[in-house]
């Protein structure tokens, strides 16, 4: 077997977390390109999503760059696989005690969305972008991280498909709704050992009740998200909705609303169920 050609090292620190990867790229130009990357991503520049601006060239007439075009290389043609990557990166953090989760941190699951032109590029499609506040052409990725009060560092992420870019639009067997994502994404981290107190997301997947019940299946406690017009199951006097627990303050100031923690799909299961007191600022 050939000797493999030394990489020029990455600045510092980075060069040893960048080695820990050199085994899973055969080549010199591969683990070139993963410092490149990895550099890139931590430089203070003004739009590190674009390739230019990751190897520091000038923006749209820089493209043909000899950086560019290598970095443009290794993210899409060259063969390395970013599951392997994610992995034993969260294997890493998971040996630091200084990173290491715990039971008392959190879960957290979100989404980002950016503009991209076209329609070449996989997932590109025209839905809400949460970057610039409205419907736009872009990409649109699940993402999960784990926080505490000391720290955050992300687990997973994946791409969101739009179903016009299928071939059966939402009944193609490949469409995935963002909810579905969120519970494999919660799913890899149970399986990659990370511990967490609960579950966190916004009103998108609090008020998606196969989210919901997905994590009342794996006895999992979450705290999500609703929309104020969110309506639940609950006797005649009491409060039915965070508009009704606001328009009825407690005294002290603050209003009580009592929520099980049920679907629509199970109406009769509610009067059972254990309530959840959420508190509403007035």
């Amino acid at each position: 077997m050939s000797q493999r050609i030394p990489c020029p090292a990455a600045p510092g620190p980075l060069e040893d977390f960048a080695r820990q990867f050199d085994d899973f790229f055969g080549s010199l130009a591969q683990r070139r390109g993963f410092r490149d990357y990895l550099q890139g991503l931590l430089l203070p520049h003004d739009r590190n999503k674009t390739l230019t601006a990751l190897v520091g060239a000038e923006p749209a007439v820089g493209a043909q760059h000899r950086e560019v075009q290598r970095l443009q290389f290794f993210l899409s043609q060259s063969p390395w696989q970013q599951e392997e990557i994610t992995a034993r990166r969260l294997e890493g953090l998971q040996r630091d005690p200084a990173t290491r989760a715990h039971e008392n941190g959190s879960f957290v699951v979100d989404e980002t969305g950016d503009r991209k032109d076209g329609t070449k590029t996989a997932h590109v499609g025209r839905q809400y972008l949460g970057s610039i506040g409205k419907t736009d052409n872009g990409i649109v990725a699940v993402s999960s991280l784990w926080v505490d009060e000391r720290l955050y560092y992300p687990l997973h992420v994946a791409p969101y498909t739009p179903a016009p870019r299928l071939p059966k639009g939402k009944a193609d067997p490949a469409f995935r709704t963002k909810s579905q994502i969120a519970v494999t994404l919660v799913d890899a981290a149970l399986e990659a050992g990370v511990l967490f107190r609960a579950v966190v997301a916004n009103c998108l997947y609090g008020d998606n009740p196969t989210f919901e019940d997905s994590l009342e299946a794996a006895s999992l406690p979450f705290v999500l998200g609703v929309k104020p017009s969110r309506s639940i199951w609950a006797l005649e006097d009491e409060v039915h909705s965070p508009e009704e627990a606001v328009a009825t303050p407690k005294p002290g100031g603050r209003s009580i609303l009592r929520m099980a923690p049920m679907a629509p799909t199970r109406p009769a299961a509610w009067s059972s169920s254990r309530p959840i007191r959420r508190r509403c600022p007035i």
